[in-house]
């Protein structure tokens, strides 16, 4: 039997589920077709011709034979075959004609002469009309089709008769058809229910086997992150123990060179900027899903954007032997470059890891009304049963490409596919990978194509704020606290800091400070106080706006969602100097975007 998808619409399933038991338990009814009309034309015999009833014993085996032809062709049909409702339909117009050869039987056995042939008619149409209810209420037009086909030719018998016994026949017959008419409605209602039921059950069991998949896949998740995070958040925090050590090591012998602490400085920096790299990762994955990175579209020159890249990428190719070709069209398409460049970035630098010593291309093809950007490489490949891991969190390309446990830190996480996968789920647009291993690998993504812009005047750039600022700072870590205002001395400004609300007030009256330019706050104070309402209590304390930054090393969703809807500018732990004197300008001149950074 050949499978045929259930329509997804309920309804549409319930009706489709329906027919088939409509198909399903009619089988009884034609095994009565094929036995009980030899019985009949037995009683019947010396009432009524032989010839006639041969005929009529013939026409029913003929429409029997149909019936059966239609079944058969039923459970067989195809994907292209009609819809429940035109086989519902064929079933009833082959039943309502088997049932008025029956009901023939009512019309040549009534015999007033023969008053026990009636009783025998009488109780064989209400025999068949009975055993039909649980075949046929299914579908109740069929039911119903058959039921007054069938009873229809011996009521009329009883109407062109004279005597009370046939107005009791008639009588006793309307009785049976409402009877049978109510069980079948009973009947009909009981088997939707039934399907519905199932149907509902195995939607139960549908969810209940997602929502294992899901924790199953979650508790994978987990694990690979606390196996990936024990391992590569641990690394540089111990580089970072060790510089820290050598560094005091050499204060406490005093003679400490500017030389070699700057050395240690940069190395330190490096290792920070490292860890901090693992954990902005995580971050971007938390947006992403939080739904709180924004897309800008707008018409994007794909060869102006692949040949910047080429540009950008130069060197580390140069660095590792790689030759390196863009193969750009001159088109346009519409995406938002930001992130589009993220997901080729990506691409990119997996590609020059893999293939040392190789090629890497990166080039256009059009597909229709869209265009794919292509980036192939000639390293090892990737095993087709893995194409769908790399795009998973916590996954490094050499674990699939080599088998091989040993991670590497400077890849991070194993999150950079993961986020471009979700990057590519947010514009829209669909990416694909192609390895052969040994041969090497093709990722891809497809853009849809679009018009150059209309050219436009570009408004000069309002000049950034420079000089002296007092800036505010709110954080319930002593060391933090103590980190940011050294900080913040060293670049010129006048920080007033206080582990709460009422300490950084008391501070700043103590401190006569001017005008204070910018507040930044972390976002968990004591006491369960949010940066944002710490930032509402210092400008009532004020009396004015003032422009301010929250600082948040939470990465849940949930939390990011709220520190969006702040409308404040948000900066992630660890913050890199660079990234917070550009928050800083930023803040104060009024350009800082709300959300996260």
């Amino acid at each position: 039997m050949t499978a045929v998808p259930i329509p997804q619409k309920p309804g549409a399933r319930l009706r489709a589920a329906l027919v088939e038991l409509l198909y399903r338990q009619s089988r009884a009814v034609l095994f009565a077709n094929l036995v009980i009309p030899w019985p009949v034309a037995y009683v019947l015999r010396e009432a009524v011709p032989g010839r006639q009833l041969l005929i009529w014993i013939g026409a029913v085996y003929a429409l029997t034979g149909a019936r059966l032809l239609l079944s058969y062709r039923y459970f067989r049909r195809g994907d292209q075959a009609p819809g429940p409702e035109v086989w519902a339909r064929r079933f009833t117009v082959l039943s309502v004609l088997s049932s008025l050869l029956w009901g023939g039987v009512g019309w040549i056995g009534f015999v007033p002469s023969e008053p026990h042939l009636i009783a025998f008619v009488c109780i064989v149409l209400t025999g068949m009309s009975g055993g039909a209810v649980p075949a046929l209420s299914a579908y109740p037009p069929a039911y119903a089709g058959l039921l007054i086909a069938m009873q229809l030719p011996f009521a009329l018998r009883c109407l062109s008769q004279e005597g009370s016994i046939y107005s009791v026949y008639l009588a006793f017959l309307l009785c049976l058809v409402c009877v049978y008419l109510y069980y079948s409605l009973i009947t009909y209602r009981s088997l939707k229910e039934t399907v519905s039921l199932r149907f509902e059950n195995l939607a139960l069991v549908e969810g209940l086997e997602r929502e294992r998949d899901r924790a199953t896949a979650a508790d994978r998740a987990k694990t690979r992150f606390l196996a990936a995070a024990s391992h590569d958040l641990r690394q540089p925090i111990h580089a970072a123990a060790l510089f820290t050590a050598s560094l005091a090591a050499l204060a406490r012998r005093g003679d400490i060179k500017g030389a070699d602490a700057k050395g240690i400085a940069d190395r330190l920096e490096a290792v920070i900027g490292s860890l901090g790299g693992l954990l902005h990762g995580l971050i971007d994955v938390s947006r992403l899903d939080a739904g709180l990175v924004p897309v800008q579209r707008r018409p994007i020159s794909l060869a102006r954007m692949l040949g910047d890249l080429r540009e950008e990428f130069a060197p580390q190719a140069l660095q590792r032997g790689v030759a390196l070709r863009a193969v750009p069209l001159d088109v346009w398409a519409d995406s938002d470059p930001v992130l589009l460049k993220r997901i080729l970035d990506n691409f990119l630098s997996n590609a020059l890891r893999h293939a040392p010593d190789g090629r890497v291309l990166i080039g256009c093809r059009r597909r229709g009304g869209a265009v794919e950007i292509q980036v192939v490489d000639t390293g090892p490949g990737i095993p087709s049963g893995q194409h769908q891991a790399v795009f998973e969190e916590f996954v490094q390309l050499d674990d699939l490409q080599l088998d091989n446990p040993q991670r590497d830190r400077e890849q991070g996480l194993g999150l950079g596919l993961a986020i471009v996968r979700r990057l590519a789920d947010l514009l829209g647009h669909p990416i694909g990978l192609r390895s052969t291993p040994g041969k090497g690998s093709a990722f891809s993504v497809q853009l849809p194509l679009t018009a150059p812009p209309a050219l436009a005047r570009v408004s000069p750039r309002r000049s950034e704020p420079s000089g002296r600022l007092g800036i505010m700072v709110v954080d319930d870590d002593v060391q933090v606290l103590a980190g940011l205002a050294t900080l913040l001395a060293a670049w010129g400004h006048d920080p007033v800091c206080g582990a709460d609300v009422e300490e950084l007030c008391r501070r700043h009256e103590a401190a006569g400070a001017d005008s204070v330019h910018l507040i930044i706050a972390d976002y968990r104070l004591k006491r369960g106080l949010t940066g944002s309402e710490a930032i509402a209590r210092l400008e009532r304390y004020l009396g004015y706006r003032v422009p301010a930054l929250i600082v948040t090393g939470d990465t849940s969703p949930e939390r990011l969602r709220d520190l969006t809807a702040t409308g404040r500018l948000v900066l992630h732990k660890p913050v890199a100097p660079e990234r917070l004197q550009a928050a800083i300008r930023e803040a104060v001149a009024g350009e800082a975007p709300a959300g996260s950074a």
